[in-house]
Protein backbone atom coordinates (compact mmCIF):
# COMPACT_ATOMS: atom_id res chain seq x y z
CA UNK A 1 0.00 0.00 0.00
CA UNK A 2 1.32 3.43 -1.35
CA UNK A 3 1.65 6.37 1.88
CA UNK A 4 -0.92 8.41 -0.11
CA UNK A 5 -3.59 5.61 0.16
CA UNK A 6 -2.58 4.90 3.77
CA UNK A 7 -2.72 8.48 4.41
CA UNK A 8 -6.50 8.91 2.74
CA UNK A 9 -7.60 5.47 4.27
CA UNK A 10 -6.11 7.26 8.05
CA UNK A 11 -8.14 10.65 7.24
CA UNK A 12 -11.33 9.01 6.43
CA UNK A 13 -11.13 6.63 9.57
CA UNK A 14 -10.64 9.81 11.33
CA UNK A 15 -13.74 10.96 9.59
CA UNK A 16 -15.76 7.99 10.70
CA UNK A 17 -14.43 8.23 14.49
CA UNK A 18 -15.38 11.82 14.91
CA UNK A 19 -18.70 11.52 13.53
CA UNK A 20 -19.88 8.16 15.43
CA UNK A 21 -19.30 10.09 18.76
CA UNK A 22 -22.41 11.94 17.44
CA UNK A 23 -24.26 9.00 16.16
CA UNK A 24 -23.53 7.17 19.12
CA UNK A 25 -25.21 9.92 21.14
CA UNK A 26 -27.57 10.80 18.92
CA UNK A 27 -29.21 6.52 18.76
CA UNK A 28 -28.61 6.37 22.73
CA UNK A 29 -31.27 9.51 23.00
CA UNK A 30 -33.15 8.48 20.49
CA UNK A 31 -36.28 7.28 22.58
CA UNK A 32 -36.47 10.65 24.33
CA UNK A 33 -39.40 12.63 23.67
CA UNK A 34 -37.82 15.93 24.42
CA UNK A 35 -34.76 17.40 22.78
CA UNK A 36 -32.25 20.08 24.04
CA UNK A 37 -28.77 21.29 23.75
CA UNK A 38 -27.78 20.20 27.26
CA UNK A 39 -29.40 17.14 26.61
CA UNK A 40 -27.43 16.09 23.79
CA UNK A 41 -24.01 17.54 25.77
CA UNK A 42 -24.58 15.18 28.29
CA UNK A 43 -24.95 12.04 25.89
CA UNK A 44 -22.13 13.46 23.91
CA UNK A 45 -20.43 13.20 27.48
CA UNK A 46 -21.99 9.54 28.18
CA UNK A 47 -20.06 8.01 25.18
CA UNK A 48 -16.68 10.06 26.02
CA UNK A 49 -13.68 11.01 24.73
CA UNK A 50 -12.20 8.44 23.32
CA UNK A 51 -13.71 8.12 19.42
CA UNK A 52 -12.13 11.78 19.40
CA UNK A 53 -8.74 11.43 20.92
CA UNK A 54 -8.51 8.35 18.31
CA UNK A 55 -9.77 10.35 15.53
CA UNK A 56 -7.10 13.12 16.46
CA UNK A 57 -4.41 10.34 16.83
CA UNK A 58 -5.78 8.92 12.79
CA UNK A 59 -5.78 12.78 11.61
CA UNK A 60 -2.59 13.58 12.60
CA UNK A 61 -0.88 10.34 11.44
CA UNK A 62 -2.95 10.82 8.01
CA UNK A 63 -1.62 14.29 7.54
CA UNK A 64 2.03 12.45 8.35
CA UNK A 65 1.68 10.23 5.47
CA UNK A 66 0.55 12.08 3.06
CA UNK A 67 3.14 14.92 3.57
CA UNK A 68 5.37 12.42 3.93
CA UNK A 69 3.95 10.99 -0.01
CA UNK A 70 4.09 14.38 -1.06
CA UNK A 71 8.06 14.92 -0.06
CA UNK A 72 8.83 11.79 -1.62
CA UNK A 73 7.37 13.00 -4.96
CA UNK A 74 9.33 16.08 -4.88
CA UNK A 75 12.55 14.83 -3.90
CA UNK A 76 12.58 11.97 -6.47
CA UNK A 77 11.80 14.60 -9.47
CA UNK A 78 14.12 16.83 -7.98
CA UNK A 79 16.59 14.02 -8.19
CA UNK A 80 16.20 12.64 -11.60
CA UNK A 81 16.65 16.40 -12.70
Amino acid sequence: MTRRTTGTLLLFSAALLYSTRYLAAAVFGSSLTNWSAELFNAMLEYVGQGLVTWSVIALVAGLIYLAWAELETFLHSKAKE
